[in-house]
């Protein structure tokens, strides 16, 4: 995976920081299930590519919320359509109905920080990132230290594994994306498998953060967090099936 600092990958450099990207369409999907608490600061979070030159499209792809996400995206202006329930199937969905030359993925409880939009614009002016996918840096929403640590294993998962997961968004261009086809219509791992399509050596870090919810490690406790993690990783390399791999990932801790 290419590092956004590299000179191979220089997609953050100063001087190309007011850059703008006349023409192009960027569209968001969004897969939620009752995310009213998050979907706001998300989306706010993607407001400033329109100053540069950005036209966003965003598609909010919900599996039946029981709260108010249907109205929080309505509200933003986002474009609200149902699905079957499943992060793959969602995100499939969501391409579909796609109109923009490039696609963003982002989950519902992901804000991407100061400088995505710049690291976007430029990214998507070098014609050979057509087919490559960009991702942003892994970062959780807590000062608790173990966080830090696990952003640290993160960062090393992604430089030498190439396996960034979808909580650190992707950019990637819409004809790439349908030529690898797609989202398969997975429950659990979409992410992982998509990434290994696109091919470790087309994948790039950039250096801006995505911060993402820390509610899972913080109400299920980190290591057991990690642990699950790692063995729904493993069991997707051993081949079990997806479905089966998302019923270990969902089981309620003791």
């Amino acid at each position: 995976m290419t590092n956004s600092q590299t000179p191979a990958g220089d997609y953050n450099y100063p001087k190309k920081l007011d850059q703008k990207q006349k023409g192009i369409k960027l569209s968001v999907i969004i897969p939620t299930l009752n995310a009213g608490s998050t979907l706001n600061q998300t989306i706010e979070s993607l407001s400033s590519a329109k100053q540069r030159g950005v036209e966003i499209e965003i598609i909010v792809v919900d599996a039946g919320s029981t709260d108010d996400t249907e109205q929080l995206a309505l509200e933003a202006d986002a474009k609200f359509v149902t699905s079957d329930r499943g992060r793959g199937t969602q995100l499939h969905r969501g391409a579909q109905l796609a109109s923009g030359d490039w696609f963003l993925f982002l989950h519902a409880d992901t804000v991407l920080t100061s400088g995505w939009d710049a690291s976007f614009v430029v990214f998507t002016s070098h014609p050979s990132n057509a087919e490559r996918g960009g991702v942003f840096t892994f970062a959780l929403d807590t000062n608790d230290i173990k966080a830090r640590l696990i952003e640290k294993a993160v960062r090393f998962r992604n430089n030498w594994l190439g396996l960034p997961y979808g909580d650190q968004g992707l950019i990637i261009n819409k004809h790439f994306y349908n030529c690898l086809g797609g989202y398969r219509k997975w429950p659990i791992m979409e992410d992982v498998d998509l990434v290994r399509r696109i091919g470790m050596s087309r994948m790039v870090l950039f250096d801006v953060k995505a911060r993402t919810s820390a509610k899972r490690y913080t109400e299920e406790g980190y290591i057991r967090r990690i642990a699950r993690n790692f063995i729904c990783l493993s069991l997707y390399f051993l081949k079990l099936p997806p479905d089966k791999i998302y019923k270990i990932y969902e089981k309620p801790a003791p």
